[in-house]
């Protein structure tokens, strides 16, 4: 993938993007001004169809009133974002403004079709539509949000990010499951990894913070929120990565298993008598760090540790020994390592997790300066001594403004 630049449609005036992230009870929303990349409002809307709607609003600039919210029933997305454009509209922001260029929509699963940001069409809406098997959580309510969007400004260019592109160019011996190539190929069975737009962002700001370009570098991305995942990245392009057909294979995480025996499956429905469905949700949601220590929040399990409980500390210490099998898998996949490199929740704020996951990784040239470890910022930054032969760094993501810039960047191309 080719690095984005901010180049876009300056010519015509109009150079904000309004970047849409819809879940299925969720809509996030961020307005940024891409003369100089800055916010000019963000805002969620929670619990959609639920008499407990809220929408919670904040303009970053201008004459805005501050933070404001609204509760109440928000019936559908359509009517989420109609509060959402009233809110905006309110700051002197509204979506009638000739200054707004482009919606961009984060889309989870784009397949192997969509293997860069796309301007969305019909046949791009059907095309996504194709996969919603493959992605049936997360889709669907992307969908209701490009389509609810559209309504609202049919004359607006809309653009497709999809978290799957970054990681397309794997080569086909790391994407391909060994089963039956056929049955594979029918169902669209393969390795595609998610978080892309935030691995594309991260890797490209630690080569900046190397100081190199992104072509000069090899670098691992660990990725560690509530989702979590890894990549290895050379010369700017994934070539591996821990999340497969869908989120759930990989890292542990809050509530999602990771790697799992694929067996285990058969045997919960076979000696348990648990349905499919029953499963699907063990290890969706009632797994990860949540099912080995009934917390998901990284926070609360190292408060626990501190206080001696054996429960928590052995839930850290799988996370952070699946951590290590990742680390050692993708060093050897890369041959050279540069940097490895956490963000994203747990990864920019949880220096124990970080000391632990590189600990004893000495002989692959890593180690952690333990008082730039503890230093709490939201800069990119090294926390690695001047001495050490790979680089250990804390980037923050920035998912919006990389959707934001990848949206511009390609209405600019369509403008020239």
């Amino acid at each position: 993938m080719t690095t984005p630049t901010a180049q876009g449609p300056s010519t015509t005036g109009a150079n904000r993007v309004l970047v849409l992230n819809s879940g299925s009870s969720s809509v996030k929303y961020q307005l940024l001004d891409m003369s100089d990349r800055s916010r000019l409002a963000v805002g969620l809307v929670e619990r959609i169809g639920e008499e407990t709607s809220r929408l919670v609003h904040t303009p970053l600039v201008g004459k805005g009133d501050g933070r404001r919210e609204r509760t109440g029933p928000i019936a559908d997305h359509a009517a989420a974002l109609k509060a959402a454009a009233e809110e905006l509209a309110a700051d002197g922001l509204g979506l009638d403004s000739p200054a707004l260029a482009a919606i961009g929509h984060r889309v989870v699963h784009g397949g192997l079709r969509f293997t860069e940001p796309t301007v969305i069409t019909d046949e791009v809406l059907e095309e996504i539509e194709r996969l919603v098997p493959v992605a049936p959580l997360h889709n669907p309510a992307n969908l209701t949000g490009i389509r609810t969007a559209r309504a609202l400004r049919p004359d607006l260019p809309q653009v497709a990010v999809f978290d799957t592109a970054f990681h397309t160019t794997m080569p086909e011996y790391a994407a391909r499951y060994a089963i039956d190539v056929e049955t594979a190929d029918a169902h669209r069975i393969r390795r595609y990894g998610f978080h892309g737009t935030s691995h594309a962002y991260v890797s490209r700001k630690a080569a900046e913070l190397l100081g190199r370009t992104p072509e000069e570098v090899n670098v691992i991305v660990l990725h560690l929120g509530n989702g979590a995942s890894a990549s290895a990245v050379a010369a700017g392009r994934c070539v591996e990565t821990s999340m497969g057909l869908t989120p759930l294979e990989g890292l542990v995480m809050g509530t999602r298993s990771g790697d799992i025996d694929p067996a285990v499956t058969f045997h919960l429905e076979r000696v348990a008598g648990m349905s499919t469905d029953e499963i699907d949700e063990l290890l969706n949601k009632k797994s990860g760090l949540v099912g080995l220590c009934g917390d998901n929040d990284m926070r609360e399990i190292r408060r626990r540790v501190d206080e001696g409980d054996e429960q928590a500390a052995l839930a850290f210490d799988i996370y952070v020994h699946r951590l290590k099998k990742y680390i050692g898998a993708y060093s050897a996949v890369l041959g050279r390592v540069d940097a490895v490199v956490f963000t994203a929740g747990v990864g920019e704020n949880s220096a124990p997790v970080r000391e632990a996951a590189i600990a004893g990784l000495e002989g692959l040239g890593l180690t952690v300066d333990a008082d730039l470890n503890a230093v709490r910022s939201d800069a990119p930054r090294l926390i690695s001594p001047d001495h050490a032969r790979v680089a250990v760094a804390v980037v923050p993501t920035d998912e919006e403004l990389e959707i934001a810039v990848q949206t511009f960047a390609l209405i600019g191309q369509a403008h020239n």
